[in-house]
């Protein structure tokens, strides 16, 4: 049994995709499956179910599940135990970022780290919110940058970077635009274009929306703050966008709603106890968002 096989079957579990799995380890999926059987054949059982779309895991498989787990991350462990004693930061960090983002200083951050840090190799991953905090929970991901409402989430470590309420934008000849403020139903009354689930704006527009006993029509919906401004512009419906997102197409006018109370906030989030490539890697974005 060697490491890179537990590396592989944890993978595999946590995609729950061979395909997805073996990108996420950079090597073939023919190769993954290969060592997954190899590691079947020391353990005398099946590992995973491979009967449908998506790979699942066998009694076999659960039972064997933590402890690899704990086995790989013990062996990390070691190396970097080792680095922090000879003043050295070496291993590989995994980083999520929420789908679109365009946040200059989260690459000044990734790049001053790498200046200083050759020896670590990075890999970058976009997603939504919901499925990076996921990641970040179950050790798929080192460090993840995520929007969410009102609060950061429970069980992780989290530095908030932005925090601000959502707002209205819209062209200056909409009818919103002579308007300093409008209240969350007058928005409703309008299409809105909007980012999807699973972001930390929609979350703040959907509980808000809920606890008015009200239901948004949103007409459409896109990953990026880009082609929301650029939809909003073109006369397709009202963007809801967090404030300086808004404030960054100067195409639009920012209109603040009033009853849209829960803050949107920009975070990065890890788990607990942050081993030293971590905790450098944190320094240089914590640095760069602050500058």
């Amino acid at each position: 049994m060697e490491l890179r096989q537990l590396e592989y079957f944890l993978a595999v579990a946590e995609e729950r995709n061979f395909t997805r799995a073996a990108e996420r380890v950079h090597i073939s999926q023919s190769g993954v499956s290969a060592q997954i059987r190899q590691l079947e054949r020391e353990l005398g059982a099946e590992l995973f179910d491979r009967s449908t779309r998506t790979v699942t895991l066998t009694v076999a498989g659960k039972a064997a599940l933590e402890h690899a787990r704990q086995a790989v991350a013990a062996a990390r462990a070691v190396g970097q135990a080792v680095g922090e004693v000879s003043d050295l930061i070496r291993g590989s960090l995994t980083v999520g970022m929420v789908a679109g983002c365009t946040l200059t200083p989260l690459f000044d951050g990734l790049a001053a780290f790498h200046r200083a840090h050759p020896g670590v190799e990075l890999a970058l991953l976009e997603d939504d919110s919901d499925h990076l905090t996921d990641a970040v929970r179950t050790g798929a991901l080192d460090l993840a940058l995520i929007g969410c409402a009102g609060t950061a989430p429970d069980s992780l470590d989290a530095h908030t970077l932005i925090r601000e309420p959502l707002v209205a934008a819209v062209p200056p000849g909409h009818p919103l635009a002579r308007r300093p403020a409008v209240t969350l139903a007058e928005l409703l009354a309008h299409p809105l274009i909007c980012l999807p689930p699973g972001t930390g704006v929609r979350t703040v527009l959907d509980r808000d929306c809920a606890a008015a006993g009200l239901a948004p029509r949103i007409a459409l919906q896109a990953s990026a703050a880009s082609a929301i401004a650029d939809l909003a512009a073109r006369g397709l419906g009202v963007a809801v966008l967090s404030r300086s997102m808004a404030e960054a197409f100067p195409a639009l006018v920012p209109v603040a709603v009033t009853d849209l109370t829960t803050p949107g906030l920009l975070a990065l989030v890890s788990r607990p106890g942050p081993a030293p490539a971590l905790r450098a890697l944190l320094t240089e974005l914590r640095r760069a968002f602050s500058g």
